[in-house]
């Protein structure tokens, strides 16, 4: 279909994103696989930045503002995660998910989506443990006299003890309002459309508590490295052991990470793309 033409500065009507989401995805999945790793690593990292700057708001605010301002604040900071991402320039497998609109037009094949899709997650995975593992070293955890390090387990705990269908739908949501900011940016014609673009939909996200994939390669591992590694010291100033966070574990993060995965998948991949592929994309008949 040929898509509207905008009156010039004006953003891209949703026609013409859905033909640019479409080309976007086939360049991913051209993409060779050394620099799609490298790019995904980045941007596990970026994702990991904006959780530690939630992480400190949520330490600062909790016990002075009310939850909901926290959590909306929370969000806010957030937001500097895919604001690098797209702006900087980095591949984010739950945006990736828009990715279906080019296998559903046939313009890739399901290897090449698999491909990219498995290739940016292990990336992700490889820089959020990075960031996560770098931060511990740093004492991030020692902040506010270890306030943050309480902060950073009180996060994980709560995402462990989610049920797995609760953390499936809480995957879906998070990641419709992900794809639809990284969909609304695809629109945007400068640097600060899409930073404009990007901070209401992440803030919602955060705020209304919804699971993010990536978000949580960083916040349950550096959990588990505070659980297991921090200084008597640390523990005493918090007025904890490690044994009061025994739920934090591996098993844990898998069980967590595998439901929220599959929710962001649907949620980007059916709710956000399939849909505006269906609209704007499908072949029509006589068309």
């Amino acid at each position: 279909m040929t898509a509207p033409t905008p009156q010039p500065g004006d953003a891209q009507v949703p026609a013409a994103i859905a033909l640019k989401a479409e080309e976007v995805g086939v360049l991913k999945a051209r993409l060779d696989s050394v620099s799609l790793f490298a790019l995904a690593v980045l941007a596990g990292a970026f994702i990991a930045f904006g959780a530690i700057a939630s992480t400190m708001v949520a330490t600062g605010a909790a016990d002075a503002l009310p939850f909901g301002v926290t959590r909306i604040l929370m969000g806010v900071v957030f937001s500097v995660g895919l604001i690098l991402v797209v702006v900087g320039g980095a591949e984010l497998f739950t945006g990736n998910n828009l990715m279906v609109m080019a296998w559903a037009s046939g313009r890739i094949g399901l290897v090449s989506l698999l491909r990219a899709w498995t290739i940016v997650y292990v990336g992700n995975l490889v820089g959020s443990l990075g960031t996560a593992l770098l931060a511990f070293l740093a004492g991030h955890h020692l902040m506010g006299a270890g306030a943050v390090g309480a902060t950073i387990l009180a996060i994980a705990e709560a995402k462990i003890a989610l049920e797995p269908m609760q953390a499936l739908v809480l995957g879906a949501l998070c990641n419709v309002l992900v794809c639809l900011a990284v969909w609304l940016c695809l629109g945007a014609r400068s640097t600060a459309d899409k930073i404009l673009a990007i901070v209401p939909p992440i803030t919602v996200f955060v705020a209304a508590g919804f699971e993010h994939s990536v978000a949580n390669m960083y916040q349950i591992p550096i959990a588990l490295m505070v659980g297991a590694w921090a200084p008597e010291t640390f523990w005493q100033a918090i007025g904890s052991t490690p044994s009061a966070h025994a739920v934090l574990s591996v098993n844990g993060f898998l069980a967590n990470l595998v439901p929220v995965t599959i929710g962001n998948m649907i949620g980007g991949g059916v709710l956000v793309g399939g849909v505006y592929w269906f609209i704007y994309l499908r072949r029509r008949p006589g068309g």
